[in-house]
């Protein structure tokens, strides 16, 4: 262990924040999973603290691993995932599976383990660094939007359009942190505004196609329109049901909390250990910390931001603001959930929700940030290296 602690490089205060956000995880992931231990197993949770222990350490062995690779080579390895990502999408989206007749095809199962894959996930991480290795590419130069069509927004637009028909939430996120990207990078005003209009005239035609022919595929459009207008009108429907167990456990939680383990809601909140577990957390920890835990992931964006600042390569800079930040944006989209400030969008909360495919693919995204940041420190010490060895001062000193 000591050796591994003295091989970890990078941002020690983002290993830290990681490291915190685990621990703190075990917790309100033990508690909240009671409910689910009663309806799809014996009542035993010890159970699911396990496989939580066994996803963290796998997705923190992930971590490890990809701070270690020089960030560099994410140039060429996006290069090569982004066919691999449509493929997955692709197997992805044939198996056609639904519930309750909408599209619920996001997972794929692998081969000889038995567990589930999401595959938007790892689109995510590849996009925004193929996104990132593009616009580094063009820094500085003079494109026309011609230019960039078929290079940066045909894999964009493909992998979107491949996870849009079952989760919208996702390929919002996804769009919107691409745009977010290309304005950092440089990408004329003019040309984000004519990919804003082509985004938003292709899914208003697949949401009229999917309204006008709804047995042609299936889709999630009515529940995208109906969690938007309960959201807007603020109806009491049996949607809304989660969003009102939420708060009711946010209400109980008051100042201090109930205490760890002693959530009511857990019984009653359905996906009460990932997509609500940050209300399970203000019931038990109360609004002490529910701030804790959101001044944990300010504190994990404002060193994404120095990160970025101290690369001195156009890509490292771009590469760690694109896989970093919509870790930050997913948290607090989720908590924004929890209290009914957006609508549901079933987005987890990173680090701290059960589920495998979430953890790993945010540990890899940490990763990929640390090895940004690693490349300074490496750097740093090989000047110091170079300076011990060509001072005349130190080396006579020795001789006498």
């Amino acid at each position: 262990m000591t050796k591994v602690l003295a091989n970890i490089k990078g941002d020690r205060v983002i290993w830290a924040v990681a490291a915190l956000l685990a621990l703190f995880s075990f917790l309100p992931v033990y508690s909240a999973s009671s409910n689910l231990a009663y309806l799809y197993g014996d009542g035993d949770t010890f159970s699911f603290l396990v496989k939580h222990f066994a996803h963290l350490a796998l997705g923190f062995l992930i971590m490890y691993g990809v701070h270690k690779i020089p960030y560099h080579y994410f140039k060429g390895l996006s290069i090569i995932m982004v066919p691999v990502v449509l493929i997955l999408l692709l197997v992805t989206m044939a198996q056609n599976t639904t519930v309750q007749g909408a599209n619920a095809s996001r997972w794929i199962r692998i081969p000889f383990v038995g567990m589930t894959f999401q595959t938007s996930t790892l689109a995510a991480v590849v996009l925004m660094t193929y996104v990132a290795r593009y616009l580094s590419k063009i820094k500085d130069k003079t494109v026309s939007f011609k230019e960039t069509l078929l290079p940066l927004w045909l894999p964009v637009f493909l992998v979107l359009m491949m996870i849009l028909p079952a989760n919208f939430s996702t390929t919002a996120i996804i769009f919107s942190m691409v745009i977010m990207l290309v304005f950092l990078g440089g990408y004329p005003i003019r040309y984000i505004l004519i990919v804003l209009g082509t985004g938003f005239m292709i899914l208003t035609f697949f949401i009229l196609f999917a309204k006008a022919f709804p047995g042609m595929f299936p889709n999630r459009v009515d529940t995208w329109v109906s969690r938007i207008e309960n959201f807007a009108d603020n109806k009491e429907t049996q949607e809304d049901y989660q969003i009102e167990r939420a708060k009711i456990a946010i209400a109980r939680g008051g100042v201090i909390g109930t205490g760890p383990g002693k959530s009511v809601q857990r019984n009653f909140l359905p996906q009460s250990s990932s997509d609500f577990i940050f209300a399970i957390i203000v019931e038990e920890w109360g609004f002490v910390g529910g701030v804790f835990l959101m001044l944990l992931y300010l504190l994990l964006l404002f060193r994404l931001v120095v990160a970025a600042h101290k690369c001195e390569d156009a890509f490292g800079k771009l590469l760690v603001i694109g896989v970093g930040l919509p870790i930050v944006f997913q948290a607090l989209i989720n908590m924004a959930v929890a209290v009914e400030l957006f609508p549901v969008t079933g987005q987890t909360l990173p680090l701290i929700s059960s589920g495998g495919t979430s953890i790993w693919m945010t540990c890899l995204a940490i990763g990929i940030v640390l090895s940004v940041s690693s490349k300074r420190e490496n750097y740093i010490e090989e000047e110091e290296e170079k300076e011990e060895e060509e001072n005349p001062l130190e080396v006579l000193q020795e001789i006498v």
